[in-house]
């Protein structure tokens, strides 16, 4: 691990696909991501590696499809209506069980909405997004270092799965500048990909053919297809979980669950609230599919605890998550903003004061 760089969000996620190995960059432009591929377009020719513009997100998707599923590292980024666009190759991709990371910097919706920080695109990226049983998995980062450590680690963990793997920032990740370093240790090389790729029998010496495909006619054989996919996503939960606690040690009365960035305010607001004498708890799901269900729910049922609070850049979509693993055990409640103004920690006093 070298010495820490002063870099813009958007660009440090570009170095970081290429730390860890990456080489293969697929994009379209669309703000407030496009740095992402400004700085990729000068960088991968100084590493070998290969960046194409599409013509649309739709055709990236199906670009990265490809390129997936003849066994290369490859990677895409894009913000809300171009990851809708990308939705339907993003589905054919986890039904065929190929490895791939897509990093979505949020912008405001629905529709064209704003290029402001949101975090609207919860439900698009843990409940499917495109159409069938699939899930991707989904971390979200609260900092630049962090959104370096997530996509280092998705690569492993998409060929771990052989399934797509989502990093879910708002705008803020994309545009803030932070000290970065890039570990060592997160670069890896792809593993098992001659079990599936479909690189040529020549070049895997095999006389085994590999085949790449969603499609199972036979009504029993997609049944087993998508039992097979769900024994994944359970594993997921079982071994992925990831989450950071905040404050609770001790005894609070209010538990704030909030991710990204807004979690970082909360933080703030839990500093603050403490100076008065006021203990507050947060967890910070850092995936957010797999949900961390137990740890929400141990930290919620704490005797001294009285409800629940999701806070988002929304308009309550993880509240959904918090509501479920709960199941009526503490009131929830929910509060969030979107359209770009960011709630303030005097803001997040004031709820939380409500609340109490």
């Amino acid at each position: 691990m070298g010495k820490k760089i002063l870099m813009k969000g958007n660009e440090a996620i570009g170095e970081a696909a290429i730390r860890a190995g990456c080489l293969n960059y697929f994009a379209y432009p669309i703000t407030p991501q496009s740095e992402v591929a400004e700085y990729l377009v000068k960088r991968m020719p100084e590493v070998g590696g290969v960046f194409v513009q599409g013509e649309s997100e739709v055709a990236v998707g199906y670009m990265i499809f490809g390129a997936s599923g003849a066994g290369a590292r490859v990677f895409t980024t894009s913000s809300s209506p171009g990851v809708s666009l990308m939705s339907e190759a993003i589905s054919y991709i986890a039904g065929a069980q190929c490895p791939a990371v897509f990093v979505n910097i949020i912008r405001g919706g629905p529709g064209l909405g704003g290029i402001l920080p949101s975090q609207g695109d919860y439900f698009q990226a843990t409940k499917g997004g495109g159409h069938g049983d699939y899930h991707m998995l989904v971390m979200a980062p609260a900092s630049v270092q962090e959104a370096v450590e997530m996509v280092m680690l998705a690569f492993p963990l998409a060929e771990k799965y052989r399934n797509p793997v989502m990093i879910l920032g708002d705008g803020l990740i994309g545009q803030m500048m932070e000290p970065v370093e890039f570990p060592d240790d997160l670069r890896t090389e792809p593993t098992n990909k001659d079990s599936w790729a479909t690189s040529g029998m020549k070049s895997r010496g095999s006389t085994e053919r590999n085949l790449v495909k969603s499609l199972y006619l036979d009504p029993t054989q997609l049944n087993d297809h998508n039992l097979n996919l769900k024994a994944k996503y359970d594993q997921m939960k079982a071994e992925e979980v990831r989450y950071e606690p905040y404050n609770t040690d001790g005894d609070y009365k209010i538990l704030i669950v909030s991710f990204g960035t807004m979690s970082r305010v909360c933080r703030t607001a839990i500093d603050f609230l403490k100076e008065e004498g006021i203990e507050v708890g947060m967890i910070r799901p850092q995936t957010v599919f797999p949900f961390p269900d137990a740890p929400i729910r141990d930290a919620a049922v704490k005797e001294s605890c009285k409800a629940v609070i999701s806070i988002e850049m929304n308009m309550g979509q993880m509240v959904e998550d918090v509501e479920r693993c709960l199941k009526g055990q503490r009131p929830v409640h929910w509060y969030g903003k979107c359209g770009g103004d960011v709630p303030t920690p005097e803001e997040i006093m004031e709820v939380i004061k409500e609340r109490l």
